[in-house]
C-alpha cells in the first residue's frame, strides 16, 4: 500500500548556507559560484540525441529539481557541488553529465564514480548502463566481495566508466588494473555518507593517483566540515547547486506520526535508506515523545543485540533500521512494515516486507511515496508483478 505525497516546491534559502560561509572563512563566497540556470525539459539541455533516447526510454519525462539545475553545468565540464537528499534524482544527474562527455571511440576509463556501499555502486552502474543504452557505453562496478580476477579481466577488456566502493577501486588503481591516464571525470556520490564510514583517507589516496586536470563532482545530502574540506582541496571554481530538504520529507514525518498509534498496537519495523536517516528519524520521533528503537551498521554488535532483544521481547514496539539489517530481523510477531524510504533496488523490497506476517499470519506493508519515487514504485510493481494499492483509511482494521 502506498501513501502518496502532495507536490511541494523545492527551492528556498538553505540552512547550511550560513554554516558553510562560517566554515570556509571570509573567502568562502569566492570559492563557490552559484548556478541559477534552470532547464524545464531534457530537450532544452543540449544533450546528444542518443542520450535523450536513453533518458526517455528509462522512463523519465520531466527533469526533477536537481536535474533541471545540475545536468547542464556538469555536462559542460564544470566542477560541481550538488547538495540534495537521496531520491531526488542525483544519480541520473551525474550519469547524464558523464554520458554526454565520454569519447565512445576510446575504450578506456574516462569517468570514475565512488559510492559508499556496494548496493549504491551497483545501482549507479545500472542507471548509467540504462541511460547510455543507445550510446553503447561500457560500465563496470568494482566493489568488495566480488572476484578480483574477474574485475581485472573486465577492466583489461576496456570500459568507459568505472563505479565502485573506495576500497576495491583503490586496490584496482594500485595494481594498475584500472589505468587512470584517460580519466577526466571523478564523482563522489553521497560524500557525507562515505566520510562517516571512514573512507576519507582512501578517497584522498585515489585522488592523488588521478590526472591533475580532472573534473570533479561532489554529491551529498549534507555538508559536514570534512566534505567541505574535500571540496576545498579537489575542486576548482566549483558551481554549487542546492535543493533544500523538501516539504515532502516533512509530509512523510507527519504521516508517520499520525500512524504512530497504529504502529504501537502491534510491532512494526520502519525502513529508511541510510544510517544517517535512521539517526535523523529516531531523533525526530523521540522529540515528539514517540518511543522508538533504532539499529544500523555503525552500532557495535553488542548494542545491536541488546536492541533486538528488547524488540523481540516486545518491550520496544517500533524499530527504525536500514536494509543492511533487513535479512537479520526475524521477529515473528511483526505485522507491519513501513518503507519510509522506498528501497533503491526492487529485490530489497521483498527482503524488507518478507519480515511481516510470518508463519501464515497476515502482514501489512505501507510505502511512503513522493512524486520523485514514481519510477521506483513502478520498478517494484513490475519486478514482482503486483499492484501496490493506495492506503485505505481503516489501516488499523487490517492488522
Amino acid at each position: 500500500m502506498a501513501a502518496v505525497a502532495p507536490e511541494a516546491s523545492q527551492f528556498d534559502t538553505h540552512p547550511y548556507d550560513a554554516k558553510m560561509s562560517e566554515l570556509l572563512g571570509a573567502d568562502g563566497k569566492d570559492f563557490f559560484t552559484s548556478y541559477d540556470e534552470v532547464h524545464d525539459s531534457f530537450d532544452a539541455m543540449g544533450l546528444q540525441e542518443n542520450l535523450l533516447r536513453g533518458i526517455y526510454a528509462y522512463g523519465f519525462e520531466k527533469p526533477s529539481a536537481i536535474q533541471q539545475r545540475g545536468i547542464v553545468p556538469f555536462s559542460k565540464g564544470l566542477d560541481v557541488i550538488q547538495q540534495a537528499q537521496s531520491g531526488t534524482g542525483k544519480t541520473a544527474t551525474f550519469c547524464s553529465g558523464i554520458l554526454q562527455q565520454l569519447d565512445y571511440g576510446l575504450l578506456d576509463c574516462q569517468a570514475l564514480v565512488l559510492a559508499p556501499t556496494r548496493e549504491l555502486a551497483q545501482q549507479i552502474e545500472k542507471v548509467t548502463r540504462a541511460l547510455g543504452d543507445y550510446l553503447g557505453v561500457k560500465v563496470h562496478a568494482c566493489v568488495g566481495g566480488t572476484s578480483v580476477r574477474e574485475d581485472q579481466r573486465i577492466l583489461s577488456s576496456g570500459v568507459h566508466v568505472v563505479v565502485g566502493t573506495p576500497g576495491r577501486v583503490f586496490d584496482m588503481l594500485r595494481r594498475q588494473s584500472l589505468r587512470c591516464d584517460y580519466i577526466k571525470m571523478f564523482v563522489l556520490d553521497e560524500a557525507d555518507e562515505m566520510l562517516s564510514r571512514g573512507f576519507k583517507d582512501q578517497i584522498y589516496d585515489i585522488f592523488q593517483l588521478l590526472p591533475p586536470k580532472i573534473q570533479v563532482g561532489v554529491f551529498s545530502a549534507t555538508m559536514p566540515p570534512e566534505a567541505l574540506d574535500i571540496t576545498r582541496k579537489f575542486l576548482n571554481k566549483p558551481v554549487r547547486i542546492l535543493v533544500k530538504r523538501d516539504e515532502k520529507e516533512d509530509w512523510k514525518l507527519e504521516t508517520l506520526c499520525d500512524l504512530y498509534e497504529t504502529l504501537a498496537i502491534t510491532q512494526s519495523v520502519i525502513f529508511v535508506n541510510t544510517r544517517r536517516k535512521v539517526d535523523w528519524l529516531t531523533d525526530k520521533m523521540r522529540s515528539r515523545d514517540h518511543t522508538v528503537s533504532a539499529t544500523h551498521g555503525d552500532m557495535d554488535q553488542n548494542t545491536r543485540d541488546i536492541i533486538m532483544r528488547e524488540f523481540r521481547s516486545g518491550s520496544s514496539r517500533v524499530l527504525i533500521t536500514t536494509d543492511l539489517l533487513a535479512r537479520g530481523i526475524d521477529v515473528q510477531q511483526v505485522s507491519l512494515v513501513i518503507n519510509y524510504d522506498l528501497p533503491t533496488q526492487p529485490e530489497n523490497y521483498l527482503h524488507r516486507i518478507g519480515r511481516s506476517g510470518r508463519f501464515g499470519r497476515k502482514g501489512v506493508a505501507i510505502n511512503f511515496v513522493t512524486k520523485d519515487d514514481d519510477r521506483t514504485l513502478y520498478d517494484i510493481q513490475k519486478f514482482y508483478n503486483v499492484v501496490i494499492e493506495e492506503l485505505p483509511a481503516n489501516v488499523a482494521d487490517l492488522l
